[in-house]
């Protein structure tokens, strides 16, 4: 054990104790603070009034600009036409008066008829006495304010016209009225309304007498009928004033740009903003504070009481804590790069680089927990140093980033090509960033467009070369059985592989043989398949250093077992197991190969020399020909084991049919559950089922009937039928 894994060891060791466990946190927790601590900071300017800004200077929040809301509300307000109400009634009043002067006259002139057959002198005497009297009598029958609103010379002629003038000119009158006064008629309108009906009564075809009194009458009833509506006025600038929007400085705008003049109305925005307010705020402390609580309690309570394996959730505690921490690293030491240059250099942080880890070390769920929170801190980071700003496209960058890693890597096969991953996942990142930037509808050079698609994709492949970097070290320090670890076992050209092959070819074969049932039987439960394919490979490795005393590399030669006493054939069977071991530990190869080699016989018992031995001495003991174990703790080495076992006694059947295979896989996984090799393993009895369903189907596959060829001569003799 090197040096790291000692380190990690001791690590893991502490952590046994909850106290320690809680202290790692707090050591995140403060980690993660101190990082973020100076983008939440309240920034404190240097400003003058009448004096050039030293720096551009943006608004750390959204505030309310109330002087200029009341302005633009005073603004809008003056902008409001007065309302005038228009009075329809009026111009029914004024029908109806002149209606009535007209039907009054008439009725006069009917009571006061005198008789036509007087003579001249008196009659003109009688009749100069009987207008006098007409008119008397007409200013009775009206008002004293209408009878001062008309001349004299209108009761005259009113009083002189005959019944049917007098229809005439009424008619007259008050359509002209009536069409004047349903019009809009201001104070400053009246006189031009009363020409309008002079002039519409000037076709009115009665005598020049009348004209002038209905004239006259008209422009009497010509007055202004619109008005100034106060309550109407103050209601509609009271609506405009309530759809005056609140003039806000908004979160991350420009308040003076750097050597621009500070002038009253940007020294009164910087202390709305809070740039000149010396009194200090904790607010924004105790937010992060509380933000990375929530967080780390949530993880907390995760690895607590979510990994019921303790060695596992060490492991896991431990490699997170390491992720995370290089992953916060990275993105500090890009948002500061990035503010120096004043460029978006942060689109090219590898944010997928912690996925990929996660997802290869540990397990789905881990990853994407792991990039959500990496997104939610890479807002506050990548803030471009503007207290109280969160920039939220980072984020989502990061964390879609992420996903789409964790989603490539799922694939079959991909695990094994993070470098392909990393391409692809470049492509898509370029795609993503444009996707934001059409969405802000942002305008930008060529050159602005080629540096952001040269960023994302630097992220991807950056993403992929720090994974394949990175996990050796996370393999060597923990111990980690990798998939591409795995991988690089099962390569044919492995100096141990090409060695069973060489020197037992028939123990390459039934190693291949099985790594095929395992591996499908494994898939088939849900356990690692990949694991138990390349540990089968090893599982006989020890073979290798007595291969002739083994059947499947005897070939035709002579068993020596048969010259054998049992005592020394049966320690040269168990020995490979324990050979296996000790091979796979010198040549450093991760704990579960080994585990397998030492494992996949458990403690059973060697049938066939136990017998030949009980034959020669009753007292034989039956411990004395089981292997030394420990039994299979892993669900790939029972698998593993099973497999060995069935692949063996299958391939000794002259005629294998469906029925036979499917008895004797019975019987196999039987007689190891009698026999408690599964007593320390947590393989399910329905596991068992399945992996035995799985086991006969391969096994058909391999052993299916095949057709009866003729011999060679009766070939011949058909093909030259």
């Amino acid at each position: 054990m090197n040096r790291i894994q000692k380190f990690f060891t001791q690590i893991k060791g502490l952590l046994v104790h909850r106290f320690f466990q809680v202290l790692l946190f707090i050591i995140l927790g403060l980690f993660a603070y101190g990082l973020m601590f100076s983008n939440v900071k309240p920034e404190r300017v240097q400003v003058e009034l009448f004096k050039p800004a030293e720096q551009t200077i943006r608004s750390t929040k959204t505030v309310e600009d109330t002087y200029k809301t009341e302005q633009e509300k005073e603004e809008i307000s003056k902008q409001v036409a007065d309302v005038y109400s228009l009075k329809k009634e009026y111009a029914k009043n004024k029908v109806d008066l002149i209606s009535s002067i007209f039907d009054s006259a008439i009725e006069v002139n009917k009571e006061t008829d005198t008789d036509e057959d007087h003579k001249e002198d008196e009659d003109k005497k009688e009749t100069v006495k009987t207008d006098a009297q007409k008119v008397s009598i007409l200013k009775e029958k009206l008002t004293d304010e209408v009878n001062k609103n008309i001349e004299e010379s209108v009761f005259l002629a009113l009083v002189q016209a005959d019944e049917d003038e007098l229809k005439i000119a009424k008619d007259s009158t008050i359509t002209a009225v009536n069409n004047v006064m349903s019009s809009r008629i201001a104070a400053s309108d009246v006189e031009n309304a009363k020409k309008k009906v002079v002039e519409e009564l000037g076709y009115m075809s009665i005598s020049g007498e009348m004209k002038k009194a209905s004239t006259s009458l008209a422009r009497t009833a010509i007055i202004q009928n619109v008005f100034f509506d106060k309550d109407k006025t103050e209601e509609q600038r009271r609506k405009a004033v309530e759809s005056v929007e609140p003039i806000r400085i908004l979160q991350g705008q420009i308040i003076v740009e750097e050597n621009q003049l500070v002038d009253r109305d940007v020294y009164r925005q910087l202390e709305l903003a809070g740039f000149l307010n010396t009194e200090s705020t904790i607010y924004p402390y105790i937010g992060l504070l509380l933000f990375i609580f929530l967080t780390f309690a949530a993880f907390y309570y995760y690895f607590y009481y979510s990994i019921s394996k303790k060695d596992n959730k060490y492991n896991q505690l431990l490699i997170f804590s390491l992720v995370f921490i290089l992953s916060m690293a990275t993105m500090k030491t890009v948002s500061i790069l990035a503010d120096l240059k004043n460029s978006n250099l942060e689109y090219i942080f590898p944010g997928a680089m912690a996925a990929m880890l996660i997802k290869i070390l540990l397990n789905d769920k881990l990853a994407v927990a792991m990039i959500i929170l990496l997104g939610s801190y890479g807002t506050i980071i990548f803030n471009g140093d503007t207290p109280g700003n969160l920039d939220f496209s980072m984020g989502l960058y990061i964390i879609f980033g992420g996903l789409t890693a964790i989603i490539i890597l799922s694939r079959p096969n991909f695990k094994s090509k993070v470098l392909v991953a990393g391409l692809l996942l470049s492509l898509i990142n370029m795609a993503f960033v444009f996707s934001l930037i059409f969405i802000m509808d942002s305008h930008y050079t060529r050159m602005e467009y080629l540096y952001y698609a040269a960023a994302a994709m630097g992220s991807g492949v950056g993403s992929a070369v720090l994974t394949m970097g990175l996990l050796p070290f996370f393999e060597a320090g923990f111990g980690i059985l990798s998939s591409i670890k795995l991988i690089e076992l099962a390569n044919p050209n492995h100096p141990l592989l090409r060695r069973i092959l060489i020197e037992a070819p028939g123990t390459y074969h039934h190693s291949v043989m099985v790594a095929n049932l395992a591996e499908s039987a494994c898939e088939a439960i849900g356990s690692n398949g990949l694991l138990a394919r390349v540990g089968s490979y090893y599982h006989d490795i020890g073979k290798t250093k007595r291969p002739h005393f083994f059947i499947e590399n005897q070939m035709s030669e002579e068993n020596p077992h048969d010259r054998l006493q049992p005592e020394t054939s049966r320690d040269i069977i168990i020995a490979h197991a324990v050979d296996g071991g000790d091979m796979l530990r010198s040549h450093k190869f991760p704990k579960e190969i080994v585990d397998i080699a030492e494992q996949h016989h458990g403690t059973t018992l060697l049938k066939f020399f136990y017998h030949k031995a009980k034959k020669q001495d009753e007292s034989t003991l039956e411990a004395a020909y089981r292997y030394p174990g420990p039994r299979a703790i892993m669900k790939e080495v029972a698998v593993i084991g099973i497999a060995d076992s069935v692949e063996a006694a299958v391939r000794s059947m002259k005629h294998p049919t469906p029925e036979k295979i499917e008895e004797l896989v019975s019987f196999i996984i039987q007689d190891r559950i009698s026999d408690g090799q599964f007593d320390e393993c947590d393989i399910t009895m329905r596991e068992l089922s399945i992996v035995k369903h799985s086991l006969c189907e391969s096994l058909n596959g391999i052993f299916h009937s095949r057709i009866e060829y003729p011999e060679p001569d009766k070939l011949g003799q058909k093909v030259k039928e």
